[in-house]
């Protein structure tokens, strides 16, 4: 065993290797077909796992105008990045299932948490504290230039778009939240696959992940922006296209994380 391999062994879990694969800028092409052909395979679960988050998504935001919430709904919806990779172990599990032969259903979706959710839970907590500091951040930023007295709709988006001060809120907006938003990615990206396909602790499946992008930095820059441009493509469609694009989504990161991690016991690598 060379000295490289005895110093990844030290960060890995006891009894695996977690190897890192390079990929080509065309693997996130790749991927997306392999999420469509899933999305095909099972249309009927995928479509209703995806139809509760569309569900879930038009109900905060029916409740934010009840509430006089509505200025919130911006930053809410740009700090659904920080979340997705949590709502997307149904769309995992939908994958997993069908790797596994068998015809998936809404307990694969649903209930794909099942036998990690102390790892997931942990994954969870950092994934919240990334979409705390952005809504923190955000608020900042707001209070910056509007005040603390919410504006009439009117008022804020004729601001934001219109002004000078507007555009720069935008601008310093939009600067913050990319960083924040690649620093989540980075650390999650193939993190909740690999807990759900092997026991290992979250903070060993993070480091997967930061391995991942560090090794393939140009292909995963290109994914994240795959990853956010659909989403905000969903977003304009009134959250409908959603339906579709998340556990397209979900599907085409489980392939993404089978393509770039493998984890080796390391019995079969002295034998």
């Amino acid at each position: 065993m060379n000295a490289a391999t005895r110093e990844h062994d030290k960060n890995a879990a006891p009894n695996v290797r977690i190897t890192i694969r390079p990929v080509g800028m065309d693997k996130p092409r790749a991927w997306l077909a392999a999420g469509f052909e899933d999305f095909r395979q099972a249309t009927s679960v995928s479509l209703a796992y995806g139809m509760f988050w569309v569900g879930l998504s038009i109900a905060i935001t029916a409740g934010a105008f009840t509430l006089g919430l509505w200025h919130w709904l911006l930053p809410l919806i740009a700090g659904f990045m920080f979340l997705g990779p949590l709502v997307a172990v149904g769309s995992y599990g939908i994958s997993k299932a069908i790797e596994a032969g068998r015809a998936p259903n809404l307990g694969d979706a649903f209930g794909a948490w099942k036998g990690h959710a102390g790892q997931l839970a942990m994954m969870g907590v950092m994934m919240m504290i990334f979409f705390l500091a952005w809504i923190r951040l955000a608020t900042l930023l707001f209070a910056l230039f509007f005040g603390f007295a919410a504006p009439s709709p009117e008022t804020l988006y004729s601001t934001l778009l219109t002004t000078g001060d507007g555009l720069t809120m935008l601008l310093v907006g939009t600067a913050i939240g990319a960083v924040l938003a690649f620093g989540a990615f980075t650390i999650s990206v193939v993190a909740i696959p690999t807990l759900m396909d092997q026991e290992l602790t979250f903070m060993e499946g993070i480091e997967a992940s930061i391995r991942s992008v560090a090794k393939n930095f140009r292909p995963m820059l290109l994914w994240a922006a795959i990853l956010t441009g659909s989403v905000l493509v969903g977003v304009m469609t009134f959250y409908i296209g959603l339906a579709l694009i998340l556990p397209v989504l979900g599907h085409a990161s489980w392939h993404a994380y089978e393509d770039l991690v493998r984890i080796e016991p390391v019995e079969e690598l002295k034998s």
